[in-house]
Protein backbone atom coordinates (compact mmCIF):
# COMPACT_ATOMS: atom_id res chain seq x y z
CA UNK A 1 0.00 0.00 0.00
CA UNK A 2 3.01 2.25 0.24
CA UNK A 3 3.36 2.55 -3.52
CA UNK A 4 0.85 5.37 -3.87
CA UNK A 5 -2.90 5.82 -3.86
CA UNK A 6 -4.97 3.22 -5.68
CA UNK A 7 -8.57 4.39 -5.96
CA UNK A 8 -10.12 1.04 -7.01
CA UNK A 9 -8.38 -0.73 -4.11
CA UNK A 10 -9.59 1.90 -1.63
CA UNK A 11 -13.17 1.59 -2.92
CA UNK A 12 -13.11 -2.22 -2.76
CA UNK A 13 -11.73 -2.13 0.77
CA UNK A 14 -14.36 0.44 1.80
CA UNK A 15 -17.15 -1.75 0.45
CA UNK A 16 -15.73 -4.81 2.19
CA UNK A 17 -15.49 -2.95 5.50
CA UNK A 18 -19.11 -1.81 5.19
CA UNK A 19 -20.21 -5.41 4.59
CA UNK A 20 -18.16 -6.88 7.44
CA UNK A 21 -18.98 -4.40 10.19
CA UNK A 22 -22.73 -4.69 9.78
CA UNK A 23 -23.72 -3.49 13.23
CA UNK A 24 -21.75 -0.24 13.20
CA UNK A 25 -22.50 0.67 9.61
CA UNK A 26 -26.16 -0.37 9.89
CA UNK A 27 -26.59 2.00 12.84
CA UNK A 28 -25.04 4.88 10.90
CA UNK A 29 -27.09 3.94 7.82
CA UNK A 30 -30.31 4.09 9.85
CA UNK A 31 -29.39 7.51 11.24
CA UNK A 32 -28.62 8.95 7.78
CA UNK A 33 -31.67 7.27 6.23
CA UNK A 34 -34.03 8.72 8.82
CA UNK A 35 -32.43 12.14 8.43
CA UNK A 36 -32.92 12.09 4.65
CA UNK A 37 -36.54 10.95 5.02
CA UNK A 38 -37.27 13.76 7.47
CA UNK A 39 -35.57 16.48 5.42
CA UNK A 40 -37.11 15.30 2.15
CA UNK A 41 -40.57 14.71 3.57
CA UNK A 42 -40.76 18.05 5.35
CA UNK A 43 -39.44 19.82 2.25
CA UNK A 44 -42.21 18.21 0.18
CA UNK A 45 -44.80 19.48 2.67
CA UNK A 46 -43.37 23.00 2.54
CA UNK A 47 -43.31 22.93 -1.26
CA UNK A 48 -46.91 21.69 -1.33
CA UNK A 49 -48.25 24.34 1.05
CA UNK A 50 -46.35 27.28 -0.50
CA UNK A 51 -48.58 29.57 -2.51
CA UNK A 52 -51.82 28.05 -1.16
CA UNK A 53 -53.92 30.79 0.44
CA UNK A 54 -55.80 28.33 2.67
CA UNK A 55 -52.49 27.03 4.03
CA UNK A 56 -50.74 30.33 4.80
CA UNK A 57 -50.99 29.70 8.54
CA UNK A 58 -49.59 26.18 8.22
CA UNK A 59 -46.61 26.96 5.98
CA UNK A 60 -44.68 28.75 8.73
CA UNK A 61 -45.20 25.82 11.11
CA UNK A 62 -44.04 23.36 8.44
CA UNK A 63 -40.94 25.46 7.71
CA UNK A 64 -40.03 25.56 11.41
CA UNK A 65 -40.65 21.82 11.68
CA UNK A 66 -38.35 21.24 8.68
CA UNK A 67 -35.66 23.40 10.27
CA UNK A 68 -35.88 21.52 13.58
CA UNK A 69 -35.72 18.21 11.72
CA UNK A 70 -32.57 19.34 9.91
CA UNK A 71 -30.95 20.46 13.15
CA UNK A 72 -31.71 17.15 14.86
CA UNK A 73 -30.47 15.23 11.83
CA UNK A 74 -27.07 16.92 11.86
CA UNK A 75 -26.75 16.43 15.61
CA UNK A 76 -27.68 12.73 15.63
CA UNK A 77 -25.78 11.70 12.48
CA UNK A 78 -22.61 13.39 13.76
CA UNK A 79 -22.98 11.58 17.08
CA UNK A 80 -23.46 8.17 15.47
CA UNK A 81 -20.45 8.63 13.19
CA UNK A 82 -18.40 9.77 16.17
CA UNK A 83 -19.35 6.58 18.01
CA UNK A 84 -18.52 4.55 14.92
CA UNK A 85 -15.09 6.22 14.77
CA UNK A 86 -14.38 5.09 18.34
CA UNK A 87 -15.30 1.52 17.45
CA UNK A 88 -13.11 1.52 14.30
CA UNK A 89 -10.01 2.66 16.14
CA UNK A 90 -8.33 -0.77 16.30
CA UNK A 91 -9.02 -1.46 12.63
CA UNK A 92 -7.42 1.83 11.66
CA UNK A 93 -4.41 1.07 13.85
CA UNK A 94 -4.02 -2.32 12.21
CA UNK A 95 -4.14 -0.81 8.73
CA UNK A 96 -1.53 1.77 9.70
CA UNK A 97 0.70 -0.94 11.19
CA UNK A 98 0.75 -2.95 7.94
CA UNK A 99 1.76 0.04 5.82
CA UNK A 100 -1.31 2.05 4.84
CA UNK A 101 -0.33 5.69 4.54
CA UNK A 102 -2.18 8.55 6.21
CA UNK A 103 -3.65 9.91 2.93
CA UNK A 104 -4.83 6.42 1.95
CA UNK A 105 -6.47 5.90 5.34
CA UNK A 106 -8.16 9.29 5.09
CA UNK A 107 -9.57 8.38 1.68
CA UNK A 108 -10.72 5.01 3.01
CA UNK A 109 -12.67 6.59 5.88
CA UNK A 110 -14.30 9.10 3.53
CA UNK A 111 -15.06 6.37 0.96
CA UNK A 112 -16.82 4.29 3.63
CA UNK A 113 -18.88 7.31 4.67
CA UNK A 114 -19.74 8.18 1.06
CA UNK A 115 -20.80 4.59 0.31
CA UNK A 116 -23.07 4.63 3.33
CA UNK A 117 -24.47 8.10 2.61
CA UNK A 118 -25.28 7.49 -1.07
CA UNK A 119 -27.16 4.27 -0.30
CA UNK A 120 -29.09 5.89 2.56
CA UNK A 121 -29.87 9.01 0.50
CA UNK A 122 -31.19 7.00 -2.45
CA UNK A 123 -33.53 4.95 -0.26
CA UNK A 124 -34.44 7.92 1.95
CA UNK A 125 -35.45 10.05 -1.06
CA UNK A 126 -37.91 7.34 -2.09
CA UNK A 127 -39.33 6.89 1.43
CA UNK A 128 -39.75 10.67 1.83
CA UNK A 129 -42.86 10.56 -0.36
CA UNK A 130 -44.94 8.19 1.81
CA UNK A 131 -43.63 9.95 4.92
CA UNK A 132 -44.86 13.30 3.56
CA UNK A 133 -48.20 11.70 2.70
CA UNK A 134 -48.69 10.41 6.25
CA UNK A 135 -47.63 13.75 7.76
CA UNK A 136 -49.99 15.66 5.44
CA UNK A 137 -52.87 13.38 6.43
CA UNK A 138 -52.08 13.92 10.11
CA UNK A 139 -52.07 17.70 9.71
CA UNK A 140 -55.47 17.55 8.02
CA UNK A 141 -56.88 15.01 10.50
CA UNK A 142 -56.15 17.09 13.62
CA UNK A 143 -57.68 20.14 11.98
CA UNK A 144 -54.49 22.19 11.75
CA UNK A 145 -54.94 22.62 8.00
CA UNK A 146 -58.40 23.50 6.65
CA UNK A 147 -57.70 21.60 3.42
CA UNK A 148 -55.42 18.76 2.40
CA UNK A 149 -51.76 19.68 1.98
CA UNK A 150 -51.01 18.84 -1.67
CA UNK A 151 -47.98 16.73 -2.43
CA UNK A 152 -46.15 18.30 -5.35
CA UNK A 153 -43.39 16.06 -6.63
CA UNK A 154 -40.83 18.67 -7.61
CA UNK A 155 -37.05 18.24 -7.92
CA UNK A 156 -36.00 20.71 -5.21
CA UNK A 157 -37.07 18.67 -2.12
CA UNK A 158 -35.40 15.55 -3.51
CA UNK A 159 -32.22 17.44 -4.34
CA UNK A 160 -32.16 18.85 -0.80
CA UNK A 161 -32.70 15.41 0.69
CA UNK A 162 -30.18 13.66 -1.54
CA UNK A 163 -27.53 16.32 -0.95
CA UNK A 164 -28.20 16.56 2.80
CA UNK A 165 -27.30 12.93 3.48
CA UNK A 166 -23.81 12.88 1.93
CA UNK A 167 -23.08 16.46 3.06
CA UNK A 168 -23.83 15.77 6.74
CA UNK A 169 -22.17 12.36 6.63
CA UNK A 170 -18.97 13.57 4.97
CA UNK A 171 -18.76 16.58 7.30
CA UNK A 172 -18.93 14.25 10.30
CA UNK A 173 -16.56 11.77 8.62
CA UNK A 174 -13.88 14.45 8.27
CA UNK A 175 -13.48 14.43 12.04
CA UNK A 176 -13.19 10.65 12.02
CA UNK A 177 -10.61 10.85 9.24
CA UNK A 178 -8.51 13.29 11.26
CA UNK A 179 -8.59 10.93 14.24
CA UNK A 180 -7.66 8.00 12.02
CA UNK A 181 -4.54 9.60 10.53
CA UNK A 182 -3.35 10.79 13.96
CA UNK A 183 -3.53 7.23 15.31
CA UNK A 184 -0.12 5.71 16.03
CA UNK A 185 0.30 2.31 14.36
CA UNK A 186 1.48 0.57 17.55
CA UNK A 187 -1.66 1.60 19.43
CA UNK A 188 -3.41 -1.37 17.81
CA UNK A 189 -1.34 -3.66 20.05
CA UNK A 190 -3.04 -2.34 23.16
CA UNK A 191 -5.73 -4.65 24.46
CA UNK A 192 -7.50 -1.88 26.30
CA UNK A 193 -7.95 1.76 25.53
CA UNK A 194 -8.21 4.60 27.99
CA UNK A 195 -9.17 7.81 26.28
CA UNK A 196 -6.33 10.19 27.09
CA UNK A 197 -7.56 13.30 25.30
CA UNK A 198 -11.27 13.76 25.76
CA UNK A 199 -11.71 16.85 23.57
CA UNK A 200 -9.74 18.41 20.75
CA UNK A 201 -8.94 22.11 21.00
CA UNK A 202 -11.19 23.11 18.04
CA UNK A 203 -14.14 21.22 19.55
CA UNK A 204 -13.53 22.78 22.92
CA UNK A 205 -13.43 26.24 21.35
CA UNK A 206 -16.65 25.69 19.38
CA UNK A 207 -18.42 24.25 22.41
CA UNK A 208 -17.36 27.08 24.70
CA UNK A 209 -18.40 29.72 22.17
CA UNK A 210 -21.82 28.09 21.61
CA UNK A 211 -22.41 27.68 25.34
CA UNK A 212 -21.53 31.31 26.08
CA UNK A 213 -23.64 32.39 23.11
CA UNK A 214 -26.63 30.44 24.44
CA UNK A 215 -26.27 31.97 27.89
CA UNK A 216 -26.07 35.45 26.34
CA UNK A 217 -29.20 34.75 24.29
CA UNK A 218 -31.07 33.65 27.43
CA UNK A 219 -30.03 36.83 29.23
CA UNK A 220 -31.15 38.99 26.31
CA UNK A 221 -34.40 37.08 25.97
CA UNK A 222 -35.37 37.84 29.57
CA UNK A 223 -35.50 41.56 28.65
CA UNK A 224 -37.25 41.20 25.30
CA UNK A 225 -40.88 42.01 24.47
CA UNK A 226 -43.18 39.02 24.94
CA UNK A 227 -43.84 38.71 21.20
CA UNK A 228 -40.14 38.13 20.47
CA UNK A 229 -39.31 35.99 23.50
CA UNK A 230 -40.94 32.72 22.40
CA UNK A 231 -39.09 32.40 19.05
CA UNK A 232 -35.89 33.34 20.86
CA UNK A 233 -36.42 30.47 23.31
CA UNK A 234 -36.18 27.93 20.50
CA UNK A 235 -32.94 29.41 19.19
CA UNK A 236 -31.50 29.55 22.70
CA UNK A 237 -32.24 25.88 23.30
CA UNK A 238 -30.63 24.83 20.02
CA UNK A 239 -27.53 26.93 20.65
CA UNK A 240 -27.13 25.52 24.16
CA UNK A 241 -27.55 22.00 22.78
CA UNK A 242 -24.67 22.63 20.37
CA UNK A 243 -22.47 23.95 23.18
CA UNK A 244 -23.23 21.18 25.64
CA UNK A 245 -23.00 18.60 22.86
CA UNK A 246 -19.50 19.72 21.93
CA UNK A 247 -18.32 19.79 25.56
CA UNK A 248 -20.34 16.69 26.47
CA UNK A 249 -17.57 14.15 27.21
CA UNK A 250 -15.97 16.54 29.74
CA UNK A 251 -19.32 17.24 31.38
CA UNK A 252 -20.11 13.51 31.43
CA UNK A 253 -16.79 12.70 33.12
CA UNK A 254 -17.38 15.30 35.83
CA UNK A 255 -20.92 14.12 36.58
CA UNK A 256 -19.88 10.44 36.67
CA UNK A 257 -17.12 11.25 39.15
CA UNK A 258 -19.71 12.99 41.33
CA UNK A 259 -22.21 10.13 41.10
CA UNK A 260 -19.61 7.34 41.41
CA UNK A 261 -19.48 7.11 45.22
CA UNK A 262 -23.28 6.97 45.44
CA UNK A 263 -23.43 4.24 42.81
CA UNK A 264 -20.79 2.07 44.47
CA UNK A 265 -22.70 2.25 47.75
CA UNK A 266 -25.99 1.27 46.12
CA UNK A 267 -24.55 -1.72 44.23
CA UNK A 268 -20.83 -2.15 45.01
CA UNK A 269 -19.42 -4.49 42.34
CA UNK A 270 -21.69 -3.73 39.35
CA UNK A 271 -21.66 -0.05 40.27
CA UNK A 272 -17.87 0.07 40.36
CA UNK A 273 -17.64 -1.71 36.97
CA UNK A 274 -20.18 0.64 35.41
CA UNK A 275 -18.37 3.71 36.76
CA UNK A 276 -15.03 2.44 35.41
CA UNK A 277 -16.52 1.78 31.96
CA UNK A 278 -18.01 5.28 31.81
CA UNK A 279 -14.78 6.98 32.85
CA UNK A 280 -12.52 4.88 30.62
CA UNK A 281 -14.00 6.02 27.31
CA UNK A 282 -16.43 8.94 27.65
CA UNK A 283 -16.27 9.41 23.88
CA UNK A 284 -17.95 6.01 23.47
CA UNK A 285 -20.66 6.78 26.02
CA UNK A 286 -21.49 10.35 25.00
CA UNK A 287 -23.41 9.31 21.83
CA UNK A 288 -25.79 7.49 24.21
CA UNK A 289 -26.25 10.69 26.22
CA UNK A 290 -26.65 13.18 23.34
CA UNK A 291 -29.97 11.90 21.88
CA UNK A 292 -31.52 11.85 25.36
CA UNK A 293 -30.35 15.41 26.01
CA UNK A 294 -31.68 16.53 22.63
CA UNK A 295 -35.03 14.82 23.17
CA UNK A 296 -35.60 16.35 26.59
CA UNK A 297 -34.33 19.82 25.63
CA UNK A 298 -36.28 20.24 22.39
CA UNK A 299 -39.48 18.50 23.47
CA UNK A 300 -39.71 20.33 26.79
CA UNK A 301 -38.96 23.70 25.18
CA UNK A 302 -41.51 23.38 22.39
CA UNK A 303 -44.25 21.75 24.46
CA UNK A 304 -43.88 23.83 27.60
CA UNK A 305 -43.33 27.12 25.76
CA UNK A 306 -46.82 26.68 24.29
CA UNK A 307 -48.35 25.87 27.69
CA UNK A 308 -46.48 28.77 29.33
CA UNK A 309 -47.76 31.22 26.73
CA UNK A 310 -51.29 29.87 27.14
CA UNK A 311 -51.12 30.23 30.93
CA UNK A 312 -49.76 33.77 30.62
CA UNK A 313 -52.65 34.75 28.31
CA UNK A 314 -55.18 32.87 30.44
CA UNK A 315 -56.39 30.63 27.62
CA UNK A 316 -56.76 26.90 27.15
CA UNK A 317 -55.59 25.50 23.83
CA UNK A 318 -57.90 22.86 22.38
CA UNK A 319 -58.44 21.28 19.00
CA UNK A 320 -56.00 22.17 16.23
CA UNK A 321 -54.18 24.79 18.33
CA UNK A 322 -53.10 22.11 20.79
CA UNK A 323 -51.30 20.21 18.01
CA UNK A 324 -49.00 23.03 16.87
CA UNK A 325 -46.15 22.33 19.32
CA UNK A 326 -46.29 18.51 18.96
CA UNK A 327 -46.27 18.87 15.17
CA UNK A 328 -43.15 21.06 15.19
CA UNK A 329 -41.09 18.51 17.08
CA UNK A 330 -43.00 15.25 16.63
CA UNK A 331 -40.98 13.61 13.87
CA UNK A 332 -37.71 14.96 15.27
CA UNK A 333 -38.44 13.46 18.68
CA UNK A 334 -39.30 10.09 17.14
CA UNK A 335 -35.94 10.27 15.34
CA UNK A 336 -34.03 11.00 18.52
CA UNK A 337 -35.80 8.22 20.43
CA UNK A 338 -34.81 5.77 17.69
CA UNK A 339 -31.29 7.12 18.05
CA UNK A 340 -31.34 6.43 21.80
CA UNK A 341 -31.98 2.73 21.10
CA UNK A 342 -29.52 2.75 18.22
CA UNK A 343 -26.67 4.40 20.12
CA UNK A 344 -27.16 2.23 23.22
CA UNK A 345 -27.01 -0.95 21.16
CA UNK A 346 -23.88 0.10 19.24
CA UNK A 347 -22.06 1.49 22.27
CA UNK A 348 -22.72 -1.64 24.31
CA UNK A 349 -21.68 -3.95 21.48
CA UNK A 350 -18.06 -3.10 22.31
CA UNK A 351 -18.62 -4.36 25.84
CA UNK A 352 -19.29 -7.93 24.78
CA UNK A 353 -15.69 -9.14 25.04
CA UNK A 354 -15.36 -7.48 28.45
CA UNK A 355 -18.55 -9.15 29.65
CA UNK A 356 -17.33 -12.57 28.51
CA UNK A 357 -14.05 -11.97 30.33
CA UNK A 358 -15.92 -11.06 33.52
CA UNK A 359 -17.92 -14.28 33.22
CA UNK A 360 -14.70 -16.27 32.86
CA UNK A 361 -13.40 -14.91 36.16
CA UNK A 362 -16.62 -15.67 38.01
CA UNK A 363 -19.12 -12.84 37.46
CA UNK A 364 -22.73 -14.00 37.45
CA UNK A 365 -25.16 -13.10 34.64
CA UNK A 366 -27.31 -11.16 37.11
CA UNK A 367 -24.31 -9.03 38.09
CA UNK A 368 -23.55 -8.30 34.44
CA UNK A 369 -27.16 -7.30 33.82
CA UNK A 370 -26.95 -4.82 36.68
CA UNK A 371 -23.61 -3.52 35.37
CA UNK A 372 -24.85 -2.70 31.87
CA UNK A 373 -28.15 -1.37 33.26
CA UNK A 374 -26.33 0.97 35.65
CA UNK A 375 -24.12 2.20 32.83
CA UNK A 376 -27.14 2.89 30.64
CA UNK A 377 -29.14 4.48 33.46
CA UNK A 378 -26.29 6.83 34.33
CA UNK A 379 -25.82 7.81 30.68
CA UNK A 380 -29.57 8.34 30.31
CA UNK A 381 -29.74 10.23 33.60
CA UNK A 382 -26.97 12.61 32.54
CA UNK A 383 -28.82 13.26 29.27
CA UNK A 384 -32.06 13.92 31.15
CA UNK A 385 -30.38 16.32 33.58
CA UNK A 386 -28.61 18.26 30.83
CA UNK A 387 -31.65 18.40 28.54
CA UNK A 388 -33.94 19.46 31.38
CA UNK A 389 -31.49 22.14 32.49
CA UNK A 390 -31.24 23.56 28.95
CA UNK A 391 -35.02 23.65 28.53
CA UNK A 392 -35.55 25.11 32.01
CA UNK A 393 -33.06 27.92 31.32
CA UNK A 394 -34.73 28.87 28.02
CA UNK A 395 -38.25 28.61 29.44
CA UNK A 396 -37.40 30.56 32.59
CA UNK A 397 -35.92 33.39 30.52
CA UNK A 398 -39.04 33.43 28.36
CA UNK A 399 -41.22 33.47 31.48
CA UNK A 400 -39.25 36.39 32.86
CA UNK A 401 -39.90 38.33 29.66
CA UNK A 402 -43.61 37.71 30.24
CA UNK A 403 -43.98 38.27 33.98
CA UNK A 404 -40.70 39.70 35.24
CA UNK A 405 -39.99 36.49 37.18
CA UNK A 406 -38.18 33.26 36.37
CA UNK A 407 -41.26 31.16 35.70
CA UNK A 408 -42.76 28.64 33.30
CA UNK A 409 -45.40 25.96 33.36
CA UNK A 410 -45.53 22.46 31.92
CA UNK A 411 -47.10 19.03 32.17
CA UNK A 412 -45.60 16.48 34.55
CA UNK A 413 -47.37 13.73 32.60
CA UNK A 414 -45.69 14.76 29.35
CA UNK A 415 -42.32 15.07 31.08
CA UNK A 416 -42.68 11.65 32.71
CA UNK A 417 -43.63 10.17 29.34
CA UNK A 418 -40.52 11.59 27.68
CA UNK A 419 -38.35 10.37 30.54
CA UNK A 420 -39.82 6.87 30.47
CA UNK A 421 -39.42 6.64 26.70
CA UNK A 422 -35.72 7.54 26.88
CA UNK A 423 -35.02 5.15 29.76
CA UNK A 424 -36.90 2.22 28.24
CA UNK A 425 -35.33 2.82 24.83
CA UNK A 426 -31.80 2.92 26.24
CA UNK A 427 -32.28 -0.22 28.35
CA UNK A 428 -33.86 -2.09 25.42
CA UNK A 429 -30.91 -1.33 23.16
CA UNK A 430 -28.38 -2.21 25.86
CA UNK A 431 -29.90 -5.53 26.91
CA UNK A 432 -30.46 -6.63 23.32
CA UNK A 433 -26.86 -5.86 22.31
CA UNK A 434 -25.29 -7.68 25.28
CA UNK A 435 -27.64 -10.64 25.66
CA UNK A 436 -25.39 -13.22 23.97
CA UNK A 437 -22.29 -12.03 25.84
CA UNK A 438 -24.11 -12.21 29.19
CA UNK A 439 -25.75 -15.60 28.75
CA UNK A 440 -24.31 -17.29 25.65
CA UNK A 441 -20.98 -19.07 25.00
CA UNK A 442 -17.86 -17.71 26.66
CA UNK A 443 -16.24 -17.39 23.24
CA UNK A 444 -17.75 -15.57 20.24
CA UNK A 445 -19.76 -17.95 18.08
CA UNK A 446 -18.83 -16.26 14.81
CA UNK A 447 -16.04 -14.19 13.39
CA UNK A 448 -16.16 -11.44 10.80
CA UNK A 449 -15.82 -12.58 7.24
Amino acid sequence: MCGGPRAPLILRLAWRNVRNDRLGFAACFLAVLTAVVMVGGNSLLVAGSAGEEDLDGVTGILILSAFVSGFVSVFVVAGMLGLHAVRRRRTWGLLRSIGMTAPQLRRLVLAEALTLALAASALGSVLAVPYAGVAAGFVREVGLAPVDVPLRITPVPFVLAFVAGPAVTLAAALGAARRAVRLKPLEVLRETHVQQRILSLPRMGIGSAALLGGLWMADEMARMPVKEAEPMAFGTTMTLCVGVGALGPVILTGLVRMLGPVLTRLDPTPGRLARAALLTAPGRVWPMVAPVMLTMALACTFLFAASTEAAFKGITRTGAAAWVAPLMVGSAIVFTVISVVNAAAVAMADQRDSLRLLRQIGALPAQLVRTVCWETLIATGVGVVLGTAIAALSLSAMGKAMTGELWFTGSLVQYAGLLATCVVGGLAGTLAATREARRGPLLPTSTPR
